[in-house]
């Protein structure tokens, strides 16, 4: 090695600890773009501290093409010793922080409004008056939110949607979407009798922010068969409840969660249609990377979430 690399270690250790954070972050993730969400700091000035310890060290750590990021073969044998070494950190700092008596830290969730309000809130805001030092950040977002790249340490969606590498925590029970509509709806257009009857109705609209589209209607026959409906109407919404009360102030039908319109269906404010059509499916779970140590306050949320029975 030239004398130009041959750094005295403590001085090595302390001037470089956050490019090797840096650099750690980049080969797990394989990606400056997951990287430098995950470490909330510029794409620009990511690749500049890489950049910047390679030419330090004399070593090339990290191959890079238009399309993918991976280690050298010294960056692969860097990371395995900066690994264990950064566990050992972290798991010291979350004893320490386990052994104080109240959970703290902050803890950011993503779903959507319906989750929110109907499971998140309920269950955690009674979590917010226990423990005083216990911050919790709700993100609403109807799409298929990246937890690295949204700075998210968890989300929620229904259990037939969690990606692969995550673990699960069902939150919530089975649910099921059903048609509804206002009295006078029906008693104007008539009611539907299967799903393909839709075509002849005025809807109301979701769009998903993920793709952009229009969310087709989903239904079940009594074989199992799926049944996709595209629908069209004069209104169109990102959201749930402004679909429900649309639907109540009899613009047209709408397909929302039943929890969500059991009230008004109570009251007679909206009325079920097409309910054989309506299967239960897998209701909402928590999810997060297998990878992730709970911290003291999100193991406090994540036991006030855990569905019981």
């Amino acid at each position: 090695m030239s004398n130009n690399t041959q750094i005295p270690a403590p001085f090595m250790i302390r001037e470089n600890i956050n490019d090797l954070i840096a650099f750690a972050a980049v080969a797990e993730e394989r990606s400056f773009t997951r990287a430098a969400a995950r470490l909330n700091v510029s794409q620009s000035a990511l690749s500049h501290t890489i950049k910047g310890l390679e030419q330090r060290l004399g070593l090339r750590l990290l191959t890079r093409t238009t399309r993918s990021v991976a280690p050298t073969i010294e960056g692969e044998d860097l990371l395995a010793t900066l690994n264990p070494c950064f566990e050992k950190i972290e798991n010291r700092l979350q004893a320490l922080n386990d052994a104080q008596d109240q959970p703290t830290g902050t803890v950011r969730i993503v779903a959507v409004e319906y989750a929110i309000e109907s499971i998140l809130w309920p269950k955690l805001s009674p979590v917010l008056k226990k423990y005083p030092s216990v911050n919790i950040e709700f993100v609403m977002d109807y799409g298929y939110t990246d937890l690295a790249a949204s700075q998210c340490d968890a989300g929620v969606r229904y259990g037939d949607q969690v990606s692969e590498g995550m673990i699960a925590m069902r939150i919530g029970p089975d649910e099921r979407m059903v048609c509804v509509g206002a009295p006078e709806y029906f008693k104007e257009m008539g009611t539907p009798q299967v799903p393909q009857d839709l075509s002849d109705h005025r809807c109301i609209n979701l769009r998903l922010s993920t793709h952009g589209a229009l969310y087709a209607w989903e239904f079940e026959d009594k074989d199992g068969n799926e049944i996709n409906v595209k629908v069209k109407g004069q209104a169109c919404f990102n959201t749930v409840n402004p679909v429900m009360q649309a639907a109540t102030d009899g613009h047209g039908l709408a397909l929302i969660p039943e929890r969500l319109a059991q009230s008004r269906l109570d009251s007679g404010a909206l009325q079920m249609c097409l309910g054989d059509y309506s299967p239960y499916f897998s209701g909402f779970h928590l999810y997060y990377p297998s990878r992730q140590r709970p911290s003291s306050a999100f193991s406090v949320v994540l036991e006030a979430l855990r569905e019981r029975g």
